[in-house]
């Protein structure tokens, strides 16, 4: 199948601040967990509440090792009682998987790798509800519906909606959508509005050596009423006696940089650029975990080129 030629990025932008934009996201890693003892495994595992959800409702968790650094992120959905629907970034796939596999022992849970039979489309924009005929409600709330005559689950997310179907009818899906009225993006429009709204992303600047209070989740993904789970020490003793001593933040750029450039303010290195976009509305902006030093206001310098860098709070407000 032929690649479908694109708008500029300044007109996918458009599409997705004020229409319906579709990406295909259908390499995230996708695992089914099923069993009488579904809920009560994964409310050992992972940060945030499993139990308590309600069949069409989902909530967005984290996976530590002991010390609290997050192996991954997921979103999990209950599709029933004693069924669970968890998607990952596909960096935290491995790990997610490996780690579920090997604590179900003795447990009635059975664990399946679904990335390769299952796609996912992701439609963004204020106009999606509109194009895929699905009903906004709370982030994660979820639907199943027929596109293109195909059975698809529509999730709720908090820039649109993700839609779900067999890996066979993805082209279906997509040629309903777009005739639906959406418009399709590519990756680099929709990090613009990830970077825009402040979320991290694992694998970018969210990695296997991130607490979750440092990557700006603990709200999203921490419960911390639920019973244990593996970190849970760190993670609350941090939350309840300190604080984190590095900490997501926004950047403005004064010229656009690669990923994994230091930043320094002053002679001190405080972190390295995360996702570096330039933004159609706010110019060359990023997100990265620095030191807590680097407050808002602060200016750091940015590798080697002289680039430098305003350190603002996240979500970005309005250009300056």
């Amino acid at each position: 199948m032929a690649t479908e030629a694109l708008p500029e990025i300044d007109a996918q932008y458009r599409v997705l601040r004020e229409g319906a934009g579709l990406l295909d996201r259908s390499d995230r890693g996708k695992l089914s967990v099923a069993g009488a003892d579904a809920a009560e495994f994964l409310q050992g595992q992972l940060t945030n509440e499993i139990e308590a959800l309600g069949p069409g409702s989902g909530c967005y968790a984290a996976l530590l090792d002991r010390k609290g650094h997050v192996q991954a992120d997921a979103r999990v959905l209950r599709l029933a009682a004693n069924e669970f629907s968890i998607d990952t970034e596909p960096a935290g796939l491995a790990p997610l998987h490996r780690h579920l596999q090997t604590y179900k022992i003795g447990r009635e849970v059975e664990i399946a790798d679904l990335t390769a039979g299952r796609g996912l489309l992701s439609l963004l924009g204020p106009a999606a509800p509109e194009v895929s005929g699905s009903r906004p409600g709370a982030e994660h709330s979820h639907a199943e519906l027929s596109l293109g005559g195909a059975a698809c689950l529509a999730v709720a997310t908090d820039l649109g909606f993700d839609l779900f179907s067999a890996a066979a009818d993805v082209s279906a899906v997509r040629a309903a959508l777009l005739e639906a009225g959406a418009v399709g993006v590519g990756a680099e429009a929709a990090e613009i509005v990830r970077v825009e709204s402040g979320r991290p992303r694992f694998g970018a600047e969210m990695t296997a050596a991130t607490m979750p209070a440092e990557a700006g989740i603990v709200e999203r993904a921490v419960d911390f009423e639920k019973g244990c789970y593996i970190g849970q020490e760190p993670v609350a003793r941090l939350h309840y006696r300190g604080r984190p001593n590095r900490m997501l933040r926004g950047l403005r750029l004064s010229a656009a940089a690669p990923q994994g450039d230091a930043l320094r303010f002053g002679e001190r290195e405080v972190g390295e650029l995360g996702t570096s976009v330039v933004s159609p509305a706010l110019g060359p902006i990023a997100l990265a975990v620095v030191r807590r030093e680097a407050e808002p206001g602060a200016q750091l310098a940015v590798g080697e080129g002289g680039v430098t860098a305003e350190v603002a709070e996240l979500p970005f407000g309005a250009p300056a």
